[in-house]
């Protein structure tokens, strides 16, 4: 039971860690005017996206993870290091990107991008050998509630809040990949 408690956080930290990539973006798109529906709908699609993502990664992973061993635990570290130092990277450049509308094709192409990086992590799982339904719904359930928060927050707060999100989970991705690369 212990053992399972300690995964439930692990992956719920990992899991808000994600969702504050959704956040941040949803604070940049909540500064244009949206429909309490539409606020509804594309927390929805990102929490959805950000199930199936990680299924994919963490399949992928386990495939991995029985034909690689060990190697692979150090391969599935070293992608979260690179996915929170991305992450850090991408808020400290305060790029602003190209809007792309929130509604159809535009929905769809933003909701894989702001998911790509639970594919990454979800391989990481997947050679770690984490428990799958627990992860996805952990996933998507963050990620829907800190997508509504953010697109919500975002008509009332500045959009440098983003940045420093994007930083934070960043540094909690960073701290897991340094923990699967050097178990104590």
């Amino acid at each position: 039971m212990n053992e399972l408690a300690g995964e439930l956080l692990t992956l719920s930290i990992m899991a808000f860690a994600l969702g504050m990539d959704a956040f941040s973006v949803g604070l940049g798109m909540g500064m244009i005017q949206l429909k309490f529906r539409q606020i509804i709908y594309i927390g929805l699609v990102i929490g959805i996206f950000h199930m199936f993502m990680p299924l994919f990664g963490m399949l992928t992973g386990q495939l991995l993870s029985g034909w690689l061993g060990l190697l692979a635990s150090y391969i599935g570290g070293a992608l979260l290091l690179v996915l929170g130092l991305q992450m850090i990277v991408a808020s400290i450049r305060k790029e602003d990107k190209p809007f792309i509308a929130p509604v159809g094709g535009g929905l769809v192409l933003f909701a894989t991008s702001v998911s790509l990086d639970s594919f990454s992590v979800g391989l990481s799982l997947g050679i770690y050998g984490s428990r799958v339904w627990m992860t996805i719904l952990l996933f998507g359930f963050f990620s829907m509630i800190l997508t509504w928060l953010g697109l919500l927050l975002g008509k009332q707060v500045r959009s440098w809040v983003g940045s420093y999100s994007g930083a934070l989970g960043g540094t909690i991705l960073l701290a897991f990949g340094i923990k699967l690369l050097f178990p104590l």
